[in-house]
């Protein structure tokens, strides 16, 4: 197997310093897992048509999608840190690659249930052990190497749901098989870091090397505050997100007259935003420093956020694209600054806040949903403006900087 990975994509090679093909590699597959993972909810309208579900099936089919794909990445995570499998990653993608032929082909709900949990299985093995080997490829630019992998999966998230109205809505459930080609390449690409994966091992002895860091001296207590303060940072930055992903163009239609398609627009120039903040974030966390990233991240969007929903439609759109900016640039520096603290511990931190990620922006987007039946779109909006105020609490972080030197397993 390791004879076939380096005729078809070379021999990686294990060096010093910042290993950029790896991580270039691991946001590319970020990107199509993603996009993969985007393409479901954009089926639910032709699969509730062609198959007359309720919108309670319809719920059941995200539930379990969710809970594959979230709930059991902290576990995964745990797992890798005690019995790490270079060869994982690929072997996950495989299973959404299974999961994407079966859901394509699907006949019935139950089958349709047990294609999105496949497809679910295979982003649980893949968030924890691919930020794993992000930050072992960083050289120690962990926020750098982590923003690198998170910005391909903002356009994976982002392209998704184009592609499947572009593919999948015109031709019908069965063109869903093509995107088993993305999961195709991911497990190929991925088999190459795999083999990089295994010739770090083995160059280690199977022995963790980790800098003795500030985080180590740190007690019990005051870790387990830290971490319930970076709970709280996501819970803001993504209750925040989810009502600007989800219900920005109906308020700007409503609140402006746009059209849909004007709509979309503005709304992708604040997911662009999101990106580039992503990376910004990596830079700023590894020159400044994690705690005041996170502090300047989450608090520093507040103006901007308090101000969108008062302003005409430049300045809304100004003030969009400025807090998606500015709140982008958190989630590297908290996801680095959570395995700083338990840095034995990679897989499950990055497990728990990819979970939390994933389903806090669940939840978010339905309560949104509900609030806003129950009174208006104007006011959710004034109401989750406020949420980055939040990011206050992060003055109460620790300031942990650990030496530069790279983890491995």
């Amino acid at each position: 197997m390791n004879r076939f990975y380096d005729r078809l994509l070379g021999h990686p090679r294990v060096g010093e310093g910042t290993a950029y093909a790896i991580l270039v590699a691991m946001g590319t597959c970020h990107l199509l897992n993603d996009m993969i993972q985007s393409v479901i909810p954009a089926l639910y309208p032709l699969l509730k048509d062609s198959y007359g579900f309720t919108f309670a099936q319809i719920g059941v089919i995200t539930l379990v999608f969710q809970l594959t794909s979230s709930v059991f990445q902290p576990f995964v995570g745990s797992y890798a840190d005690r019995h790490p499998q270079p060869y994982s990653l690929s072997a996950g993608m495989v299973f959404t690659l299974f999961g994407l032929v079966a859901l394509a082909f699907a006949p019935g709900f139950v089958a349709i249930l047990l294609s999105v949990a496949l497809i679910g299985c295979g982003s649980s093995v893949f968030h924890p052990e691919a930020s794993r080997v992000a930050q072992m490829a960083s050289g120690g630019r962990k926020s750098l190497a982590q923003s690198i992998f998170q910005v391909g999966g903002n356009g994976g998230s982002a392209i998704g749901p184009l592609l499947a109205a572009l593919v999948v809505i015109p031709y019908g459930q069965s063109a869903v098989a093509w995107f088993a080609l993305a999961a195709l390449a991911a497990s190929l690409l991925l088999g190459r870091v795999g083999r990089w994966y295994a010739l770090l091992l083995a160059a280690s002895g199977r022995r963790r090397r980790t800098a003795i860091a500030a985080a180590h001296a740190l007690p019990k207590r005051v870790v387990d505050k830290a971490m319930a303060i970076l709970v709280l940072m996501i819970f803001s930055k993504y209750f925040f997100n989810a009502c600007m992903t989800s219900y920005f163009t109906f308020f700007l239609i409503g609140k402006f007259g746009l059209s849909v398609q004007q709509s979309q627009l503005c709304l992708f120039a604040y997911l662009a935003a999101f990106a580039i903040g992503t990376l910004l974030g990596g830079f700023l966390g590894d020159r400044y420093g994690r705690k005041y990233v996170i502090l300047f991240s989450i608090l520093g969007s507040a103006p901007f956020s308090l101000a969108l929903p008062y302003l005409g439609l430049g300045g809304t759109v100004a003030m969009a694209v400025a807090t998606g900016l500015v709140i982008a640039s958190a989630f590297s520096a908290i996801v680095v600054y959570a395995t700083d603290l338990k840095p034995d511990k990679v897989g499950m931190v990055a497990g728990v806040f990819f979970g939390l990620m994933f389903g806090l922006g669940g939840i978010g987007s339905a309560f949104f949903g509900w609030l806003a039946d129950l009174t208006s779109i104007d006011f959710i909006f004034k109401v989750s403006t406020w949420l980055p105020l939040l990011g206050i609490v992060a003055v109460w972080l620790p300031d942990v900087r650990p030496a530069n030197t790279t983890h491995t397993t």
